[in-house]
């Protein structure tokens, strides 16, 4: 079973040397405790608890599961005291209000816990990230009412919130959903339907679950234009903020899946449930999008923990295990087979989970920047600074969740791959990453959707390709000073150079043709994204790049060793994943007929 570490020293270098987190944080209004020395203290004493209580229990909470009993869902062994534990340390609410009891540090703080809990245990920190969303939407459209009954107790921990949108006949497609709202003459409304697929829908860590759910009023339009949203608590709060009555809102089941069986994906039945509306009529699907950017780069997270972890677990086996000689001739004179790791095939699985968790990892920070600037700007009541990081984040997201999960689930099948048949034995603990790796392309949105999102949606009608064109001018503007450079930094300067601006020609090409192929979206936007995706990475590469060789052009011999080897990451991305770009540009400008042409009968088995 991989030992989970938290890599802090790759934290650090990207916080500290690559992005200038401390002068980001400097200038962020009430961010003056988001000090050096407390982010270090936040940094190590979150790195403990991952990796002495949440790792521990990865492997046993996937082989007990969650069970289900009268509606009652238990939790595996352990994750209960974890949880209190959690609660006890104040983790909730490190980047919420002040006023409800949190510490109102930067969301970027929230999204580095995030990454280190999700990597050590992403089961059992589903429980306390499913709330988020919760939360943010109590906080943004609730009454002053709701934020004070809710609000303290969901910032504290000790009651958890989820969102339940999916119903049996939709998934995405959210304008389908059936759920019920009366009104019952008394300000509430009776909530009646089934949602499918709720993360953190029932379990026994905390005393409350909080509901978000979309549900349509008697009078409402069809699609999306008529759905509202409602909170449905478990348990109903008494005038004096003590648990009341239970709620009709049950779990009527588990779902059996392939991974994350430690947390509990339930069938939630509500049956005349007491729901109280939040925001306004027929405007709950705005409502929930507001914070939808953010959710998804969480689940991006998921993508780079399982490629780290995955990492993690195949290195220190590469280097014991032992099979053959190396082609080079003999490494390990004093054995009989020299060890997996020098093998150059296996060095490439290893180097790509690398490549990809440290090349995640820089791309979801910068984004994070983004999310508190965004935040801020909220906080202020400065729309259109609002706006514009809200958009700047928008572009990143469909990016951020399609590729890097995509990435993730592969760096999880090549930890099996290193391992060789072991890797298929669950105590190993390999396979269990894959699994759980599984479902990151497909919720908050299949990789499919993300892709409709950023080519379909903000590329060609929300922005006519100047989301491309701006952020391919920052790609062009931190490579044209070394464009002359020898070496490798000279060589991933202009590789920048010139992918930017292939990158602008092919959206120019991809909006022409558009226009009279109006198929051409679907049937290119997998392939658009999956070379956004390589060509954004490698921008954040050469941004790694360029500040590690700044620190060995000063010298210095402690930290000679991580630098050389971030440059040396960087060059093998360049040479051996970068160049896959390549053949998603063929492919997403191939005609359009090769899909379509084929008679839906023809589909059929012969």
């Amino acid at each position: 079973m991989p030992q989970y570490k938290a890599p802090l020293r790759d934290v650090r270098f990207l916080l500290n040397e690559v992005f200038d987190y401390p002068a980001h944080y400097a200038q962020l209004p009430s961010a003056e405790d988001a000090t050096p020395d407390m982010v270090d203290a936040i940094l190590e004493g979150c790195a403990t608890f991952c990796e002495e209580v949440l790792a521990p229990l990865n492997l046993s909470g996937d082989q007990e599961g969650c069970t289900i009993a009268d509606g009652e869902v238990t939790t595996p062994k352990g994750f209960k005291e974890a949880y209190a534990e959690y609660v006890a340390g104040g983790w909730q609410g490190l980047s919420h209000p002040k006023e409800y009891g949190g510490q109102e540090l930067p969301m970027s703080l929230n999204m580095l816990k995030s990454e280190m809990m999700g990597t050590a245990n992403w089961s059992f920190t589903m429980y306390p990230g499913l709330s988020l969303g919760c939360m943010n939407t109590v906080f943004q459209f609730g009454s002053t009412e709701q934020k004070n009954t809710y609000m303290p107790k969901l910032v504290s921990g000790e009651w958890t919130g989820t969102m339940c949108l999916t119903e049996p006949q939709c998934g995405t497609d959210l304008g389908q959903v059936k759920t019920k709202a009366e009104p019952a003459g008394d300000g509430t409304y009776k909530i009646t339907g089934t949602k499918i697929f709720i993360s953190a829908g029932e379990h026994d860590l905390a005393e409350n679950i909080v509901h978000i759910v979309l549900a349509r009023l008697p009078d409402a339009p069809k699609g999306t234009r008529g759905i509202s949203l409602f909170i449905v608590p478990k348990f109903l709060i008494n005038a004096d903020g003590s648990l009341g009555a239970r709620n009709t809102v049950k779990a009527g089941a588990l779902e059996h899946k392939m991974g994350i069986r430690a947390s509990a994906t339930c069938v939630m039945n509500f049956d005349d449930a007491v729901g109280y509306m939040i925001a306004e009529p027929n405007k709950g699907l705005e409502a929930m999008f507001t914070f939808m950017n953010t959710a998804r780069i969480g689940t991006a997270v998921q993508g780079l923990a399982h490629a780290e972890l995955s990492y993690q677990g195949s290195l220190p086996y590469a280097k014991e295990r032992r099979s053959m000689r190396a082609l080079s001739g003999k490494k390990d004179a004093a054995h009989t087979a020299d060890a997996l790791i020098w093998h150059a095939d296996v060095r490439r699985m290893l180097l790509t989970q690398r490549a990809v968790a440290e090349g995640a990892r820089s791309m979801i920070y910068h984004a994070a920047k983004l999310a508190d600037n965004m935040v801020a700007a909220v906080g202020m009541g400065n729309q259109a600074q609002y706006e514009e990081f809200d958009d700047r984040l928008g572009f990143y997201t469909p990016i951020l969740k399609g590729f890097i999960t995509e990435m993730g689930l592969e760096c999880a099948n090549l930890g099996m791959q290193v391992f060789g048949g072991h890797g298929y034995i669950k105590e190993h603990g390999m396979e269990q990453i894959a699994r759980d790796a599984r479902i990151s392309t497909l919720y908050e949105g299949t990789t499919g959707i993300q892709a409709l999102d950023l080519l379909g949606r903000k590329v060609l009608l929300q922005t006519r390709g100047k989301c491309i064109f701006n952020f391919t001018n920052e790609m062009i503007a931190q490579a044209k000073p070394h464009l002359l450079s020898g070496g490798p930094i000279g060589t991933m300067a202009r590789t920048c150079f010139k992918r930017a601006v292939q990158w602008k020609a092919l959206t120019l090409r991809i909006m022409l043709r558009a226009n009279k192929d109006r198929d051409l979206v679907s049937a290119a936007c997998y392939d658009y994204l999956m070379y956004s995706g390589f060509v954004m990475m490698g921008h954040f590469w050469l941004k790694q790049a360029l500040a590690a060789q700044d620190k060995l052009a000063r010298g210095g011999k402690d930290a000679k060793e991580f630098y050389t080897a971030k440059l040396q990451t960087a060059e093998f991305y360049f040479e051996r994943l970068l160049p896959r770009a390549d053949g998603h540009k063929k492919s997403m400008l191939s005609p359009t007929s090769s899909i379509m042409q084929m008679d839906q009968e023809h589909f059929s088995f012969i």
